[in-house]
């Protein structure tokens, strides 16, 4: 992910020499975004179909499909986070929810996870919360 560019880049990586060629680069914003824009996180879920990466300006969270074969991405929706700067945002153990961490209004946005498309469906479960800016799972004894 490029911070500043708003892309996500994806490269080709050979063992034997240490080497990263870059093969594609990709846009997280839409073609007519105006304004500033910085991405924040990016993830993949567990089965390693779908990268997510978070749009602070636009307010959204991209969602792109993975090619198998070669790693490229094919962009699949762009979802608003109902909120203001998503700094961070995790994908629970199960993959099911997706939770977003608005940091600027205070909200964590709860998402359903399509694992069969990757598609994020807002839920009704926002968390109010100050100044999110991490989400983090942790397991219970």
């Amino acid at each position: 992910m490029n911070e500043m560019s708003s892309t996500v880049s994806v490269f080709a990586f050979t063992a034997s020499s240490g080497r990263l060629v870059e093969q594609q680069s990709i846009s997280t914003l839409p073609a007519d975004f105006k304004g500033e824009n910085t991405t924040a996180e990016i993830a993949v879920d567990a089965q390693g179909k779908f990268l997510y990466v978070s749009n602070r300006g636009d307010d959204s969270i991209a969602v792109f499909a993975i090619d198998p074969r070669n790693g490229k991405l094919a962009f699949v929706e762009r979802v608003p986070t109902g909120g203001k700067a998503p700094r961070h945002f995790s994908l629970d153990p199960s993959g099911k929810w997706l939770f977003a961490a608005n940091q600027d209004s205070n909200s964590i946005t709860v998402f359903r996870v399509d694992p069969g498309n990757g598609r994020l469906t807002a839920t009704s479960n926002a968390i109010q919360v100050a100044t999110p800016v991490c989400v983090v799972f942790v397991p219970i004894e």
